[in-house]
């Protein structure tokens, strides 16, 4: 059994950790802000003080941090995981990254005989906690193999798409769906109550019909509970739809429908609901049709702030 590691215990990282666990897999943790590696502490997993520590106590280490510039900086920096990883480990990433510097990394990472799996997950917190995530794996097909016990620890679907960055690849494909699936929606509810009709039969009936979609039936209830308590905070979603829009701009590939979900994502964040989940997107909408209607917030108004589950 590969000794294992895990570095990045945030609201995904945590739970994730603590499922390798909790199935029997000896685990050697470090996160940067300390205290949140307590609750594994308690349950078994030893803690170290560095991406190197963690390394040179594992053959794979999982990797969960916020972008391209923490993911080198653990990877590469004076105390990353290469520093002590020895040649024949495997690294996974599981953020969302960007595809061309998860290439990159892989690149850099096999000059020390060390494989990258890039496997970005859709599911949220709650997809997190259960172990239901979907997993989305790009890198070679016998390391893949090699670690998917441990991602069948993590979710259920699980689908190798192809070589290093095919699964950011992936990653990126469900947010341009999901953003568009969501500006839709929030279009919807908004049409909906300006013309005076109940916005929530209208979402019924649309449930019953080709309209239908987990966006319309998860993320609209929220809307019309004006529930936006986070599961996927908008300034991630507005990191994601940035992060595309630099990779089409470089495949000179024009994603209209992306675009404009991420100018609106933008002004989201600038009104002050960078933390609110991003089905808040809905309130940007109504604010641009100009006087309110019943039931609806003013885009300023203070977001909810308590820990949601759902999350792209």
């Amino acid at each position: 059994m590969d000794r294992i590691g895990f570095i990045g215990l945030g609201v995904m990282g945590r739970p994730m950790a603590l499922n390798l666990l909790r199935a029997g897999h000896p685990l050697t943790v470090f996160n940067r802000a300390a205290e949140r590696a307590a609750p594994l502490a308690e349950a078994g997993a030893s803690v170290a003080v560095s991406p190197r520590a963690v390394a040179a106590a594992s053959r794979v280490v999982f990797v969960n941090v916020s972008d391209d510039v923490a993911v080198a900086e653990v990877l590469f920096g004076e105390l990353g995981v290469t520093s002590a990883l020895a040649s024949g480990g495997i690294v996974v990433d599981m953020g969302t990254t960007s595809p061309t510097a998860t290439r990159e990394h892989a690149a850099r990472l096999a000059d020390a005989g060390i494989d990258l799996l890039d496997a970005p997950v859709s599911g949220g917190e709650a997809g997190a906690r259960a172990g239901t995530l979907s997993i989305m794996v790009g890198g070679p097909r016998d390391a893949f193999e090699r670690v998917l016990p441990l991602f069948q620890v993590l979710g259920q679907g699980i689908v190798h798409v192809g070589d290093s960055g095919a699964g950011q690849v992936a990653k990126a494909c469900n947010q341009i769906v999901v953003s568009a699936t969501l500006l839709g929606v929030a279009e919807a509810l908004t049409f909906a109550r300006r013309q005076g009709v109940d916005a929530g039969r209208v979402r019924a009936a649309l449930l019953g019909g080709f309209a239908y979609s987990r966006i319309l039936e998860t993320h609209g209830q929220r809307m019309l509970e004006r529930d936006f308590a986070p599961g996927f905070r908008a300034r991630l979603h507005q990191k994601d739809l940035g992060l595309i829009g630099r990779e089409a701009q470089a495949l000179n590939l024009a994603l209209p429908a992306t675009a404009l979900a991420a100018q609106l994502m933008n002004a989201l964040v600038a009104s002050g609901h960078a933390e609110s989940d991003s089905s808040a997107l809905v309130r940007v909408i109504e604010a641009l049709g100009g006087p309110r209607a019943t039931g609806e917030a003013p885009l300023s108004a203070p977001s909810c702030e308590g820990e949601g589950t759902e999350a792209a």
